[in-house]
């Protein structure tokens, strides 16, 4: 960076008095130019008489304190209705199918934000659809990841839920009902689904919005609907039984000596290679990363110090264990790593090993029938509780609706679980510091940097973080509001919710009667 003088000097600053100014004109200007300066020292030292500046020692944090959760602030999780919330009409508009694209997290995001589509449109919600794409290379789709019951009785509600479209008679066949297909746009505003989709509807009887990852605006105006996102994510998304004994057993074994860290290890091919961060690769590496990247993702130039500058690439494992060491944890420490198949095999993983032995993931802890499907939805479904679970949880890369994003608010959400999120902007320039040998201080610059954090606590979701991030405050409540709007519903509410339920069903049931009763065929004796 130049210097802000030399800087002002180049772009025609004192220099150039020199060039126009001769004789005592010049003269002059320059003695300004020294008076002033002058005067701005001699404030300068006399504001500092007296003055005690600000102590730039690092701040220094007991990590013991961290494997509790944060502090709540008074804050609970609430995803209930705080407002009155009628159940769905039991006749609706039309049924809608959606197909949820990407890994198990956005696939996730995209189930809530059909539920929030079917209700604002009155429609009825056929059992999203999972892609089981090239990467997963996995079939079960909903029914084999989630527990279909408990979700259409969480939501029984907010929406109708059905496993599959009905079917149609036709000139006296039976055939499955068809549904037309739109393409929705990328973060589509409500009125889209209020016009658009739901004219579709309307026409065909049943409409299938294809892919559907990031087809429903997060920021939306109502934060009733911002709770049910929250009910779909938190409650009604529970996974099959199998996958929470799996995880719950995990768990026991790695808290059988006390508590333990998870890690989400984003040091995968793909994400290196979309980073473009390459050149601490091998050549060989490096050209394997670069065929990937022309294959799958546009092309792009990018510039490797460029990337780390803005904290584009995922941090190395040897840079994690870096970070915990200057943090304060010993090489006691157990961590459990959620992460794919690393890449540049052990030369990375060496120096973090070396620091902190004791690690683990679901191959070494985990049963071996895991092993079968570890690539799978299953295999994610699992180090996603226990990453939920665990006492503290790391990210090393965080990007819209992938594992640690939708892992950090669920944890916020589970009472406000410990996290530490490193702020890979402002490590970069220490870490190449490292990579170029320059090496003096680094681990009090890194506490500087990682102590600036609330740890998982409550704090204002300022863009560009995610609904599915950071949903405080629309589903977090005080039973001691100073902001009448955050007050906790009522213990009962779905006890209310219920009835109100009930009282809808009795009344469509009694018209019915009535109905049937005004056009039934009279007998003979009454005609």
């Amino acid at each position: 960076m130049r210097r802000g003088g030399e800087f002002w000097g180049r772009r025609g600053g004192p220099r150039q008095l020199k060039q126009v100014g001769g004789g005592m004109k010049g003269f002059a200007g320059r003695l300004s130019v020294a008076v002033i300066a002058l005067v701005i020292c001699s404030l300068s030292l006399f504001s500092m008489i007296g003055v005690t500046h600000p102590s730039y020692q690092v701040e220094y944090v007991d990590v013991n304190k961290l494997w509790r959760t944060a502090d709540s602030g008074g804050w609970r999780p609430s995803s209930a209705p705080r407002s009155y919330w009628p159940p769905p009409p039991n006749e609706s508009n039309g049924y809608l199918r959606v197909r949820c694209n990407g890994g198990l997290n956005q696939q996730r995001s995209a189930i809530c934000n059909a539920v929030v589509a079917a209700r604002i449109m009155n429609a009825t919600l056929v059992l999203p659809e999972l892609d089981a794409n090239s990467f997963w290379h996995d079939e079960s789709g909903f029914p084999g990841i989630y527990d279909v019951e408990h979700f259409i009785k969480v939501l029984r509600y907010d929406i109708h839920i059905v496993e599959k479209l009905p079917e149609i008679s036709s000139n006296g066949k039976a055939k499955k009902m068809k549904s037309y297909l739109i393409h929705p746009p990328r973060d589509a505003p409500l009125s889209w689904y209020m016009t658009t989709a739901l004219g579709k509807m309307r026409k065909h009887g049943a409409i299938y919005l294809t892919p559907f990852s990031h087809r429903l605006a997060e920021e939306i105006d109502g934060p009733e609907l911002q709770r049910l996102r929250c009910r779909v994510n938190y409650h009604a998304l529970r996974f099959k039984p199998h996958i929470m004994k799996t995880s719950s057993e995990i768990v026991n074994k790695l808290r059988a000596n006390g508590h333990f860290m998870s890690i989400h290890l984003r040091f995968e091919m793909d994400m290196l290679a979309f980073a473009g961060c390459v050149d601490i690769f091998t050549p060989k590496e490096q050209k394997i990363l670069k065929e990937y990247r022309e294959k799958n993702f546009a092309e792009k130039v990018l510039i490797y110090r460029d990337r780390m500058l803005i904290g584009k690439c995922p941090l190395t494992p040897e840079q994690v264990g870096l970070i915990l060491q200057s943090m304060g944890f010993d090489n006691s420490t157990r961590i459990y790593l959620a992460a794919g198949e690393l890449f540049g095999g052990d030369h990375f993983m060496k120096p973090f090993r070396t620091m902190f032995p004791r690690l683990e993931n679901h191959s070494t802890v985990g049963p071996e029938k895991l092993e079968e499907n570890a690539r799978g939805l299953a295999g994610a479904a699992v180090d996603y509780m226990v990453c939920l679970l665990s006492d503290i949880f790391m990210p090393t890369y965080d990007g819209p609706s992938n594992f640690a994003n939708n892992l950090m608010g669920h944890r916020l959400y589970y009472g406000f679980r410990t996290i530490i999120q490193p702020n890979r902007k402002a490590l970069a320039p220490i870490f190449l510091d490292i990579e170029e040998g320059r090496t003096a201080g680094f681990k009090e610059r890194i506490r500087q940097v990682m102590f600036r954090t609330k740890f998982g606590g409550p704090h204002k979701r300022v863009p560009p973080e995610s609904f599915y991030t950071n949903s405080w405050p629309e589903c977090f409540c005080q039973t001691s509001p100073k902001n009448p709007a955050d007050k906790c519903p009522p213990d009962n509410i779905l006890e209310v919710l219920d009835s109100q339920l009930r009282s809808d069903e009795t009344d469509v049931s009694e018209r019915a009667e009535t109905s049937n009763r005004m056009y039934a065929p009279r007998s003979t004796e009454e005609a």
